[in-house]
């Protein structure tokens, strides 16, 4: 048996022995999330191919429902809780020629998993965490979404990402949090499985072949609140046999004015380990000289991101700078996945080997005009020196959100939102998007 399924079964008997306790039931709550989207990609430029995923429109619609409870935990010096994630997904319409797989790979269409190569009528899953605390310190064994600068849950489709593994933080020290954690699977966004970790290059998306997988992420870190308006955070991560990655970062916030301004500094520096040293199966994806783009893990990323916020307005600007022969890593499994940059965009990430990325912000809460609930925002970045055995080529790509959210009476939590995104590149063997999401929500809080 292995450890985490042991130390699970051992949270759920003590669970079992005190969930008439205190705590357990009287600080737990049970939500349901409802979530209607609909995606849209056009490839507006190229020419599609028969046998390769590089069709001219892919579009999806469904139904998603996520059902949670997350207890409180028993007393005592030692306290036990368990939470549980219901996932399921139900097609509204996806043709073969829109799913966006049509040559039936593992990872799936754009936001159904696959039969073949046509989309599945709907998806399910089901994941439990076993939690035990001591004092302001909280271990969880199960199923898990880390949202931190070294790996970040996934949720840009009808479903969320989910992850397999163990983690533990702890708040014992005044204005310090220590996380650490290991995980051992992830389910995609379109998936009802659970499958190994990888990264870009080596997990079999680029090719259509089977990739290579471990089932060993460590992360490590600390967010120490210097002051009120300052903060600095450290983290570590390793995926065994890709790479190690340190993170160092600075967020500040200073009132000037009538408004306030958070800069947001980060650095990350990124090597190979193990066998993505010397073994091609493992190998990333970048620039590594005359024609080779594929090799080990080596890259440093710098990012700054200035925002002002002030009487509804937000302006930001910021600037983002690779170095290196590779891409900036991330987990990657080849079916949706996110990571913590600034540039982490509706299409693109702006993080390919050489890259170096403006990005101009502004967003508005029309609450200031007496309308709470509606926000509204665009997103303009630009990169350049990609390193290409083409030379150095460019990309730009603009975002615009337009969202309501009902603040109150019997729709209240009700939303829609809008999200279009344009990208442009002169990069090789790819083709210029526009993309269109339009998305309802709504979450029930049972009583």
């Amino acid at each position: 048996m292995k450890k985490s399924t042991l130390a699970l079964a051992v949270a759920l008997g003590a669970i079992a022995q005190q969930a008439g306790a205190a705590g357990f039931i009287d600080d737990s709550k049970i939500t349901l999330g409802l979530r209607n989207f609909y995606i849209n990609t056009d490839n507006r430029d190229g020419v599609p191919s028969k046998t390769s995923n590089t069709r001219s429109k892919n579009a999806e619609w469904g139904q998603g429902f996520d059902l949670r409870f997350i207890s409180g935990f028993t007393q005592g010096t030692v306290g036990f809780g368990l939470d549980a994630i219901g996932l399921y997904g139900v097609r509204l319409d996806s043709s073969r020629e829109n799913h966006g797989n049509y040559t039936g790979t593992a990872s799936g269409g754009t936001v159904f998993p696959s039969d073949g190569n046509k989309a599945v009528n709907d998806f399910a899953s089901l994941g439990v965490t076993g939690k035990v605390k001591i004092s302001q310190t909280v271990l969880k064994i199960g199923t898990l979404q880390p949202n931190n600068p070294v790996i970040k849950t996934n949720d840009g489709r009808l479903l969320p990402q989910t992850f397999q593994g163990g983690e533990i933080s702890s708040n014992e020290i005044k204005d310090l949090t220590l996380t650490a954690g290991q995980i051992e699977h992830s389910k995609g966004r379109n998936s009802s499985n659970n499958e190994g970790l990888s990264l870009a290059g080596a997990n079999g998306s680029s090719n259509y072949d089977a990739g290579n997988f471990v089932n060993k992420f460590y992360y490590a870190g600390a967010d120490y609140k210097i002051t009120k308006d300052l903060t600095a955070s450290y983290y570590y991560g390793e995926l065994k046999d890709f790479y190690a990655q340190n993170f160092l970062g600075l967020v500040h916030n200073w009132a000037i004015g009538p408004g306030t301004l958070k800069s947001d500094l980060r650095y990350y520096r990124s090597r190979d380990n193990g066998a993505n040293g010397d073994t091609a199966g493992y190998y990333t994806t970048g620039f590594y000289g005359n024609t080779t783009t594929k090799g080990k893990v080596d890259n440093d990323l710098y990012s700054y991101l200035a925002l002002y916020s002030v009487a509804g307005h937000t302006f930001g600007a910021g600037y983002q700078y690779t170095k290196g022969d590779s891409d900036f890593p991330w987990l990657n499994q080849g079916d949706g996945s996110s990571n913590s940059t600034t540039t982490d965009m509706q299409i693109q990430k702006f993080a390919r080997a050489g890259e170096r990325t403006w990005q101009a912000r502004y967003a508005y809460d029309f609450a200031k005009v007496g309308v709470p609930g509606l926000t509204a925002g665009v997103v303009y970045l630009r990169g350049n020196n990609i390193d290409t055995a083409a030379g150095e080529k460019t990309e730009w790509e603009r975002d615009l959100t337009l969202a309501y959210v009902v603040p109150e009476g019997p729709l209240k939590n009700l939303g829609v939102a809008w999200k279009n995104a344009m990208w442009r590149t002169d990069l090789a063997s790819t083709r210029d998007q526009d993309e269109n999401r339009v998305i309802l929500s709504y979450t029930y809080a049972f009583k």
